[in-house]
């Protein structure tokens, strides 16, 4: 991504970073390079100006020695035209005083020393030109005398030389300093632009070497689309505005027959399969995915393929631009689900089945409840009649009875109480299936302990009765609160237990533990364990069956319904129950309720 983003930028940004750099590589090299010879220019100008003074001085000078020279010579009475002509250089003395004085015009010190020296000059001139016209006898000491020191230029002249001198100094250190720092700046100049050129050259490799990347890579790319597009196995199919074929795949060719050499692109769809997309509806479909951007997904149309067998066609088609041209067309893929639709139309056909068969099954069930309440309620009348005129004829009886008339009685009267107990033990479970739930807060802890005092209470009762006392061991783990209906729990523990209390009657004592742990989804894992009876694994199966009992009545009292109640509570909670034993080693009962939104729920459902 990071690759792709300058990539971008070194596009966006080429031309004129070209541009910077010819700039830089042109242009301010030259600049550069005018500037310095500029300023060597000034510097040899002011080196000359200096050279200029210092021949102006000497010229002053040699003009002033001449004059004075000459007027010596004349004093002494020569008289000769050279003479003359030396003497008129006074005259131009003053124009190079002028001179002087315009190239020292940017220096105030030199031309204050200027204004003595012409002052001094012009005395020392007049003087000249009266010892010129003295004659020998005349006293020409005193003129010379005047002339050579009581106006004298000499050290004035020096100063101005030395400082003259100076300045040529300085100035041609600043000349050669410039110089030197001209050779540094066009050296640097130079390699700097061999670097810039250097930075061009690899710029350009490199924005070539990414170019000819993204060729090979675009290369690559389009290579393995062909290669996917010619290998999937799902018709592919690219479309122009024209509905023309401008690109398919070989799936696409053999569902219609379509030659390779005789169907190249650029073919008319309707022409396709014999005029399977003569349809007007699905050429419209396709033409607004162009011209509109609509998409169409799933649109199911009826076709005879290449095979002539009608089938069901899959139609998902989207707007795409091409990737090398600037124009859009329509990708169509085509399923058959042909086969897909006659499954589900069979699976529909069978769901309609099946849900006629719940409904016979639920009608049979609440046929079954209902006969097996009106039986159980209607039974009970009659029991309670033998039941109770088998007791008054025992009381009638009384001492009369021999043994066999008390055994056979005996046996009326416990059949009846037996028959009695089944009648009730239906009557709770036809009750569990049909009463509705009434879901609510049930302290488990709370339930648990209510029915523990009522089973013990029972113990105590038969021990009493009976003279042999029972001592049972409780181990009860803490227990939480969940969302259930409480009736329908009560039931669960008093099976459960009063199991646990029976099975465990040959033990002295009787060890039960009621365990709980949360399970990592929410649910809630219960167990009751014993160290009773136990039963063989290999009838677990029948274990929560109706009517079904692994041992004796004789040996353990009972009707074979508890469990198979326990199961449905459990059933309508959305929990499930199951046991582990060994024979002679107890039994241990697990059943699971799922979390209290899932509990609500179903309890809702039923």
């Amino acid at each position: 991504m990071a690759l792709v983003f300058s990539d971008e930028i070194w596009d966006r940004w080429r031309l004129p970073a070209l541009g910077l750099a010819a700039i830089a590589i042109i242009v301010v090299p030259w600049l550069t390079q005018r500037k310095l010879q500029q300023e060597n220019a000034n510097a040899m100008e002011w080196v000359s100006h200096t050279q200029q003074v210092g021949v102006a001085l000497y010229q002053l000078q040699a003009d002033v020695r001449d004059v004075e020279s000459a007027a010596l010579t004349m004093s002494k009475g020569i008289d000769a035209p050279g003479l003359r002509e030396r003497m008129a250089q006074t005259n131009d003395i003053p124009t190079r005083l002028s001179k002087l004085a315009m190239l020292t015009q940017d220096n105030p010190d030199q031309l204050v020393r200027i204004g003595r020296i012409e002052s001094m000059l012009e005395r020392r001139m007049e003087l000249a030109k009266q010892l010129a016209r003295s004659s020998p006898t005349s006293d020409q000491r005193q003129l010379v005398q005047d002339m050579t020191t009581r106006y004298p230029i000499r050290n004035l002249v020096e100063d101005l030389q030395k400082h003259e001198e100076n300045l040529l100094a300085q100035r041609t250190a600043n000349l050669v300093k410039q110089q030197r720092q001209s050779d540094i700046i066009s050296w640097s100049a130079l390699i700097v632009q061999l670097l810039l050129l250097g930075l061009v050259l690899w710029l350009l490799h490199r924005q070539i070497g990414h170019r000819l990347n993204a060729e090979r890579q675009s290369l690559r790319s389009a290579a393995r689309a062909a290669s996917v597009l010619h290998t999937v196995r799902e018709p592919i199919v690219l479309l122009d505005r024209q509905l023309r074929v401008q690109m398919h795949n070989p799936a696409f060719a053999e569902l219609y027959g379509l030659d390779e050499a005789d169907s190249p692109d650029g073919m008319a769809l309707d022409t396709v399969g014999d005029g399977a997309w003569k349809d007007a509806v699905v050429r419209q479909r396709l033409t607004d995915v162009l011209v509109r951007g609509r998409e169409l997904w799933d649109y199911e149309h009826e076709q005879r393929t290449a095979d002539d067998v009608s089938r069901t066609m899959l139609i998902n088609a989207r707007r795409m631009p091409l990737p090398d041209k600037d124009d859009e067309v329509v990708l169509m893929t085509v399923s058959d689900v042909t086969v897909q639709r006659a499954v589900q139309q069979r699976v529909e056909e069978l769901n309609r089945q099946l849900e006629g068969k719940v409904e016979q099954v639920s009608e049979v069930n609440r046929e079954l409840e209902a006969f097996s309440y009106s039986v159980s309620h209607d039974l009970r009348a009659p029991l309670r009649h033998v039941a109770g005129f088998s007791d008054k004829l025992t009381r009638h009886l009384g001492e009369e009875a021999d043994e066999k008339t008390q055994h056979y009685l005996g046996v009326i009267s416990n059949s009846a109480r037996r028959m009695a107990a089944l009648i009730d033990d239906l009557l709770v479970y036809s009750r569990l299936g049909r009463a509705a739930m009434r879901l609510q807060a049930v302290d488990m802890q709370s339930l648990v302990a209510d029915t523990r005092s009522m089973l013990d209470a029972n113990l105590q009762s038969e021990a009493e009765a009976s003279g042999v006392p029972r001592q049972v061991e409780w181990s009860i783990a803490p227990l939480p609160i969940i969302v259930s209906d409480e009736n329908m729990m009560r039931q669960v523990w008093l099976n459960l237990l009063g199991n646990a209390i029976k099975y465990s009657s040959t033990r002295d004592p009787a060890r039960i533990e009621i365990d709980y742990k949360l399970q990592p989804d929410g649910s809630h894992l219960f167990s009751v364990r014993d160290n009773g009876a136990g039963f063989d694994m290999a009838y677990a199966g029948k274990l929560f069956g109706v009517f079904q009992r692994l041992h004796k009545a004789s040996d353990y009292p009972g009707t074979g319904i508890g469990l198979a109640s326990v199961r449905r509570v459990l059933t309508r909670h959305g929990g499930r129950i199951w046991a582990e034993s060994v024979v002679d080693q107890g039994a241990t009962f697990h059943f699971l309720l799922p979390p209290a939104l899932d509990a609500i729920n179903k309890g809702s459902a039923a």
